[in-house]
Formats: C-alpha cells, sequence, structure tokens
C-alpha cells in the first residue's frame, strides 16, 4: 500500500511537469513564469546576473531619457547606448540599487567594475540616471551622484565631452570635483565641491591614485582625470581602451 501511494505521487507530480513543459513550449500565450527575460520585456540579457546586468535601451528606459540625457539632437545611436542595473554601498555600508546608461562599448567592463567596487566595500553614495536631476550636470553633481551618459559638451568648450559618447564616468563628484582655472579664477564644478579641492585633507568618498575604485578604471582602460595637467577632474574616469 505504501509503495503504491509513492508510485501515485510520482506519476501526479511528472503529470504536472510534462504539462508545465507543454505549455511553455506553446509560444504565444504561455504562462509568464515561463517566458525569457525578453519576453517579459526587459530586453535581452548580456550578463547573467540577477543584481549587475545590462540591456539594451527598452521602450520604459528611453521615455526617461529622451529630451533629457538624450538630447533631441543626439547624434548617438540608441542601439549604440545600454542600461545597467548595479549594486553598491554607501559609505555606511548600506546597499544600493543603481542604475547608469553608458556605450555598448564600455557595457561589459562597468559591470565587472562596479561589482568588484561592490565587493570590495568601495563606498559610492548614489548612482542614479542623471535625468533625474533634468540631466543637469551642476545638480547631479552636487548631490553626489554617480553617473555616465549625458549628451553634452566639455564646460568652458563646444566640444562634445565623452560623456556626450557615453564613454566616461564621474564617480562620488562632490567630494572629488572638476577644478580648472578660467581667465584667472578657480572654477569648481560642482560649486558646493570647492571644500574638497584640498586633496590633502581627508574626507569621506574621496576619490585617489592607487584606491580600489582607481585601479579598477585603469585596468580597464580608462585614464584618470586626476592625472590632466591643465585642469584635475578627480571624479572622472574616460575609457581609451589602453589597459
Amino acid at each position: 500500500m505504501k509503495h503504491a501511494i509513492i508510485l501515485l505521487l510520482m506519476m501526479s507530480v511528472l503529470a504536472v511537469y510534462s504539462f508545465r513543459i507543454s505549455a511553455c513550449a506553446a509560444g504565444p500565450g504561455k504562462p509568464a513564469e515561463c517566458e525569457t527575460k525578453e519576453e517579459q520585456g526587459m530586453g535581452p540579457m548580456t550578463k547573467d546576473s540577477k543584481d549587475f546586468f545590462s540591456t539594451e535601451i527598452d521602450d520604459a528606459v528611453w521615455t526617461r531619457i529622451y529630451g533629457k540625457s538624450f538630447k533631441k539632437d543626439c547624434t548617438v545611436p540608441r542601439e549604440e547606448l545600454r542600461y545597467l542595473h548595479i549594486l553598491h554601498k554607501d559609505i555606511d555600508g548600506v546597499i544600493h540599487e543603481g542604475e547608469m546608461v553608458c556605450s555598448r562599448i564600455i557595457a561589459e567592463d562597468l559591470l565587472e567594475i562596479f561589482e568588484g567596487l561592490y565587493e570590495g566595500g568601495y563606498p559610492i553614495e548614489k548612482i542614479r540616471l542623471i535625468d533625474e536631476y533634468d540631466a543637469e550636470d551642476e545638480s547631479s553633481m552636487a548631490d553626489n551622484n554617480s553617473s555616465c551618459f549625458n549628451y553634452r559638451t566639455i564646460s568652458f568648450s563646444r566640444k562634445l565631452s565623452n560623456h556626450a559618447l557615453g564613454l566616461a564616468v564621474d564617480i562620488n563628484p562632490l567630494y572629488n570635483p572638476y577644478v580648472k582655472t578660467v581667465n584667472g579664477r578657480e572654477n569648481v564644478e560642482p560649486a558646493n565641491g570647492k571644500p574638497y579641492t584640498d586633496r590633502n585633507s581627508d574626507f569621506p568618498y574621496k576619490l585617489t591614485e592607487g584606491d580600489l575604485c582607481y585601479r579598477l578604471f585603469t585596468e580597464h582602460g580608462f585614464s584618470w582625470g586626476g592625472h590632466w595637467k591643465n585642469s584635475k577632474d578627480y571624479q572622472h574616469f574616460e575609457y581609451t581602451g589602453n589597459r
């Protein structure tokens, strides 16, 4: 009797399993749990991880960035950009979800970099789409938001920034400002980052040559704005391809 009951249960489980296989192979109208990430509208996955992954720019993300970071005169094809989902830890070790748009050229590199920063406990306060700040670079930096793609020119120039191509990343920009002397006057971006221009001082979120962030970015072919001669951009890494 006992063996008969066990056999009956096994046959029931097999029947359910067979039904699910048939349903998942049935095409349109199959159960949602059978659908791939692409079929659920999340875009094609390029890294198999629930926390660190990239997708093409789907309609939901497009709606958020068009007319903001993706200006109406933007010459970068939508297909050349990627949306990143990552995790990061703040100075207190609290875990946050992060979002970033970048060039497809560096998407996999950035996933590896940010996963390394997360695992190493490197503190990053915020990683939000700059579109939450209406793509205003000053506002985003002043809030210490780390970001990448924004179709804009270099400060005090008409030349497109590497951010416009999705090939540059700013990390903890409030505490690692951009400093340039213009017409004999020191210009600091963001303006509230002026107290952090003294790189001999100690303060949270300070990015330094040789730290984990610097090492990971440079190992993946990025150069650091802290090495520039005519200005200093302590927050800034841009892709050169040199490893």
